[in-house]
């Protein structure tokens, strides 16, 4: 699509769907099959950036609209955290006139995103293959659990468990620990949003579209990094060490006079700083300590001489002194306190969003772009708010670029 053909449908959507600004994706449609949180997550980053998200639910609705509490009114707060930005309608699959609704927003659609269990839109002619017949340059996005041949169904939790993560989260003495959020669901939806993007660019380039295909288990094996590299290079097989970092030190909380501290020394200048300090010189001629490797490996030896050096002073006072020296180091935070920091330092983190009289406080997206900024224009919808909208849409004559004569939904 050339230029002006390009603005022009981007102007057309945001006077539709109320949606403003210069985002990178403005003018491009999204239709959003996805539910719960992976899915869902990267199509709200994608309408942060401009883009149309039209949101396809159930007359049941999203699985998360029921996760309880915690809530805002009647809302549930899991819901409302990956769903900004997005136009709703609600359609019933097993009604032959939703049906043929759903296939022609496929059929509009720049990108499509879902995560039913590997081949589940087949019987309703929203797979790859089929919308590709009628839209061949649609960018298709596929999340699963565990590939598009396993038909397993992918929650985080099992994937935490499956992948080995949690065998490695936990006192090393102790049990198995999942992780405080659905770490895998949010990797795999970041991942998701980054095939969606280089898709779109090849799109730009070729005219081409094509499948993009993310799993919660292979995120999870990436997202383990150096755990899984110790395995897959190494031939180590990693496991619980509570707080501790494998390979630096000292990386972790410790006891002070009044609370924990995080300290963190990713090698030696910053250690230096750490001894001088905390006034313990000596540690840095002392062979065993001096430098990373036989400090990380003489670590017991360290770790009584360091948690008595830090009890003179509360986890307050070592975190001013020893951020001031430059060494990085933290308190532990609650949630609460977490977002009045970043307020305090000026990260404006919670941004309100309204459509109509519903005003909700979301957290900022945490992209910054000088040129084509984020834009907050509608709060994460109601159950089918904007069904009667979307329905009118769907049923005018419409033209793709690659098409000599117009469709309507009941030919699809």
């Amino acid at each position: 699509m050339d230029t002006t053909a390009q603005d022009s449908k981007a102007q057309d959507l945001r006077e539709r769907f109320s949606r403003t600004g210069n985002g990178p994706l403005s003018g491009t449609i999204v239709a959003d099959f996805g539910r719960v949180l992976a899915g869902p997550y990267a199509t709200m980053l994608l309408a942060d950036l401009g883009a149309t998200v039209i949101k396809v639910e159930s007359p049941g609705g999203d699985d998360t609209r029921l996760w309880k509490p915690p809530v805002r009114e009647d809302d549930a707060t899991y819901y409302l955290s990956v769903n900004r930005n997005k136009t709703d309608v609600v359609l019933d699959f097993r009604k032959e006139e939703d049906l043929a609704l759903a296939r022609e927003l496929a059929r509009r659609a720049d990108v499509i995103v879902e995560n039913f269990k590997p081949g589940g839109l087949e019987k309703f002619g929203l797979d790859h293959a089929t919308v590709a017949r009628s839209n061949p340059d649609v960018i298709y996005s596929s999340v699963t659990g565990f590939g598009p041949n396993n038909p397993q169904p992918g929650y985080d939790l099992l994937v935490q468990g499956l992948s080995g993560f949690m065998s490695l989260t936990g006192d090393a003495d102790g049990p198995p620990y999942r992780g405080g959020v659905a770490v895998f669901d949010v990797i795999t939806g970041l991942h998701t949003t980054i095939g969606i993007l280089a898709a779109l660019q090849h799109r730009n380039r070729t005219g081409e579209g094509q499948k993009v295909d993310t799993n919660l288990l292979s995120s999870a094996l990436s997202g383990l990094v150096n755990q899984t590299s110790a395995y897959v290079a190494g031939g180590v097989v990693p496991h619980r060490m509570g707080n501790e970092h494998p390979s630096l030190y000292p990386y972790q909380p410790m006891p002070t006079q009044e609370g924990d501290l995080i300290v963190a020394c990713g090698n030696d200048r910053q250690f230096a700083v750490l001894a001088n300090a905390v006034e313990r010189p000596e540690w840095l001629t002392d062979e065993r300590f001096a430098t990373a490797f036989p400090r990380n490996s003489n670590r017991k030896a360290l770790e009584p001489l360091l948690i008595e050096a830090l009890s003179h002073r509360t986890a307050q006072e070592w975190y001013e002194l020893l951020t001031a020296a430059g060494l990085p180091c933290a308190p532990i935070n609650s949630i609460e306190q977490g977002v009045q920091l970043a307020e305090r330092i000026g990260l404006e983190p919670v941004v309100e969003v309204t459509t109509g009289d519903r005003t909700i406080p979301t957290v900022r997206n945490p992209i910054s772009l000088s040129k084509s900024p984020v834009v907050y224009d509608l709060a994460p919808p109601a159950l089918g708010q904007d069904t009667e909208l979307v329905r009118a849409w769907l049923n005018e004559d419409y033209t793709r670029p690659d098409e000599a004569a117009p469709q309507r939904p009941a030919e699809a």
